[in-house]
């Protein structure tokens, strides 16, 4: 799958600190200690809608983590999925009456719109589920020779001996470490996000789907050993983190709501797959954006879209200042006076980088630096560059060149292009 146009990361004198950050799994902050690669999986998108900004709020954070490792001197891959066949794409085709290949093209090239204009760096892999079958259907077959994988007789699938395919979590002793949850919690969570709790012939109410039989009037393709069907939801980031990052990777990311049951289960198949642990060394979420009182999501149509935004004449360095102003574990609620705040403030940096002096910036640069690799504090960042714009707008500024550093850090470090 094509990605998007990567923006130009400038040079600046010296490099970064090791980058520290927020484990979910061990609910504390860690030093992250990748080597010479960094290794990033981020979950994509399932495209039956525009790019809204709590999915702009996690791409953009995991963009800033993808620019502070490469400050600290280590190479970053980065691997990204699109979900681009799944239920809730092909109940959206259905309902608005458009073929759901269609649909997922369109919103796809949209996205890739909204983060080539929010100056995002593109994934080194970006790979649609239609176009990783064979390599998800390969996997499943491994997890069920090695018994980690069974499966469920399925009387409504098209061909008469097709049959889904599920994980045997009781296998997995490792299982709820991420979440830590406990089953009476797990329970409900996995029914309301994708999972079938109810399903006749499972094992556990909470083994994970691997690979869906053909049912009628719902696509489908060739599964070699396990028949004619789709795959899973959590399965294809599996399959992709392991074939394109190994394990363990660095950081596995992703919004609050992937937590339980799509980073718990990815996981947990990663380690019965390979039969090592663990499948990521850290787990960082993105908190959750709301509007108008409720978390932002597709399901609920309260969405405020990057597109629309931008159609509006919206600069889209002012969406992601907007975003760069709230801590990614803070949740927040998205308002008008967030544009309006990011506005005054793009343009308030862009009247002090105008001239060729300025306030003195190598300190500056070291404190930019500590701030977006202490766990990326972008809002503290904001602040310092805030203080150095005032102070060169208000006291004028000799030091040669100070401009044009800073503009450079902060869209090396912040991916805010002034």
């Amino acid at each position: 799958m094509r990605s998007w146009p990567s923006p130009f990361i400038p040079d600046i004198p010296g490099h970064g600190p090791a980058v520290r950050v927020h484990d979910t799994a061990r609910g504390e902050l860690v030093t992250l200690e990748p080597g010479p690669v960094a290794g990033l999986y981020v979950c994509g998108i399932t495209p039956y809608d525009a790019t809204h900004m709590g999915h702009a709020a996690t791409y953009v954070t995991f963009d800033v983590l993808g620019r502070a490792l490469r400050d600290a001197g280590h190479e970053v891959r980065y691997v990204q999925n699109v979900t681009d066949v799944d239920d809730p794409l092909l109940a959206r085709a259905v309902r608005d009456g458009v073929d759901w290949i269609h649909l997922a093209d369109r919103e796809t090239s949209l996205f890739r719109e909204d983060m080539t204009a929010l100056s995002v760096i593109a994934p080194d892999h970006y790979l649609g589920v239609t176009e990783s079958i064979d390599l998800i259907v390969a996997d499943v077959e491994a997890l069920l020779a090695n018994g980690m994988a069974y499966r469920v007789d399925t009387p409504d699938a098209v061909e008469a001996d097709g049959r889904d395919v599920y994980l045997d979590i009781s296998q997995r002793p490792g299982f709820g470490d991420l979440s830590g949850l406990t089953r009476e919690e797990m329970l409900p969570i996995f029914g309301e996000r994708g999972g079938d709790p109810e399903r006749a012939g499972k094992r556990d109410p909470l083994d994970p789907l691997l690979w869906r039989a053909e049912r009628a009037d719902e696509p489908s393709w060739d599964g070699a050993t396990l028949g004619r069907g789709r795959p899973g939801w959590h399965i294809e980031c599996t399959a992709l983190a392991v074939r394109y990052l190994g394990m363990p990777f660095t950081v596995q990311g992703g919004g609050t709501d992937l937590v339980f049951p799509h980073h718990e289960m990815s996981a947990v198949q990663g380690c019965a797959l390979t039969g090592t642990r663990p499948f990521a060394q850290v787990y960082m979420h993105q908190a959750m954006v709301a509007f108008e009182g409720e978390k932002m999501s597709k399901s609920k149509g309260n969405l405020v879209l990057v597109s629309a935004l931008r159609a509006a004449g919206v600069d889209p360095m002012v969406i992601r200042l907007a975003l760069l102003d709230h801590h990614y574990r803070t949740e927040w609620e998205w308002t008008d006076a967030d544009l309006h705040r990011a506005t005054q403030r793009l343009a308030g940096w862009r009247t002090a980088l105008s001239g060729n002096g300025g306030a003195p910036a190598g300190g500056l640069l070291a404190k930019l630096r500590e701030r977006v690799a202490d766990d990326l504090d972008t809002p503290g960042a904001l602040a310092l560059v805030d203080a150095w714009a005032v102070r060169t707008l208000e006291h004028g500024g000799t030091e040669l060149g100070a401009p044009g550093l800073v503009a450079r850090a902060v869209d090396r470090l912040l991916g805010v292009r002034v």
